[in-house]
């Protein structure tokens, strides 16, 4: 069967933004092409003048990530998505596609991705792997929407939420790609959460999800935005989304804020921490934390004057 690979080139300035995009959305994975440091790399293991012509022609200013799509998903629907929020976060952009034999990805997928603790509590387990732990088991697929719990700005979230969820909370989970927060909020506890996703294919991941860990129950995913689908207020809410995204909904936030609440505010590279944590005081949240992984920032914050 032929897989999709979907091909966005872009300024390596930027290449950070694109791959967390491409990740959200990447229902196989996704592979970066980034030559910039080549010559440093093969200097640590060999001399420079070995290395191939072909690779030293690369362009060193443009970084590549390529996003695979199975062969049941619509390319055309996908390259659309990928626009629109390319051009959301203002990232210089070309796009490319063209078919490629599965051979053994799914399987290639396996062999990177294994169980992995998180916090005090979680476990995050591929469904096809045994785990023996005493810790909270959250199973997943590699291959669904964006979080899985490897990348950094999932792992700081879980993190807070490992630490945060207490029992009988109402969590709101805004760009809920797989769903993993969400579950992981139930499972920890959480009597009810909500997912909203603008993308069909993530909305119908995370219910795939929830029905594996038996939260399915508990967790209501719905297409749209924040505007059209929350609903009253909610203790936790969750945006492990790109700082475009963060800055254009933190004024809608605070009115869905219950007293206490903390609004969780991830997947924002460390060069926009500043920018991102002033739009949220702008918005009346009083930011309280912010953790750093990997050059990935997460912002916990509470509503106006509370602390």
């Amino acid at each position: 069967m032929q897989w999709t690979d979907i091909r966005i080139t872009v300024p390596k300035a930027q290449a950070e933004t694109a791959e967390a995009i491409a990740t959200g959305i990447s229902g196989g994975g996704i592979y970066i092409e980034d030559y910039s440091d080549l010559e440093t790399q093969v200097e640590q293991i060999a001399h420079v003048d070995l290395i191939e012509q072909e690779l030293l022609d690369k362009d060193r200013t443009k970084v590549i990530v390529h996003l695979y799509l199975a062969p049941d998903e619509n390319p055309a629907e996908v390259v659309e998505l990928i626009r629109g929020r390319l051009a959301a976060a203002e990232v210089d952009y070309t796009l490319a596609a063209e078919g490629v034999e599965q051979d053994d990805w799914e399987n290639g997928w396996k062999a990177y991705y294994h169980a992995l603790t998180i916090g005090e509590r979680l476990a995050i387990v591929p469904s096809w792997e045994q785990f023996d732990t005493d810790r909270v088991v959250i199973k997943l697929d590699p291959g669904m929407a964006f979080g899985t719990g490897t990348h950094e700005t999932t792992a700081l979230c879980l993190e807070v939420l490992d630490g945060l969820v207490k029992g009988g909370e109402r969590m709101l989970d805004i760009g809920t790609g797989s769903g993993i927060l969400a579950i992981a909020a139930l499972k920890l506890g959480a009597a009810s959460a909500e997912g909203v996703d603008i993308d069909p294919m993530c909305v119908r991941t995370a219910g795939e999800n929830a029905a594996l860990n038996g939260v399915d129950n508990k967790l209501k995913v719905l297409i749209g935005d924040l505007s059209d689908k929350a609903t009253g207020t909610y203790n936790i809410i969750t945006a492990n989304i790109v700082a475009n995204a963060i800055l254009s909904l933190a004024p809608h936030v605070p009115a869905l804020m219950a007293p206490g609440a903390t609004f969780i505010a991830s997947g924002v590279i460390d060069t926009r921490r500043d920018e991102v944590v002033e739009g949220l005081r702008a918005a009346g949240l009083n930011v309280v934390e912010v953790r750093e992984q990997n050059g990935w920032v997460a912002i916990l914050c509470k509503n106006g004057g509370e602390a």
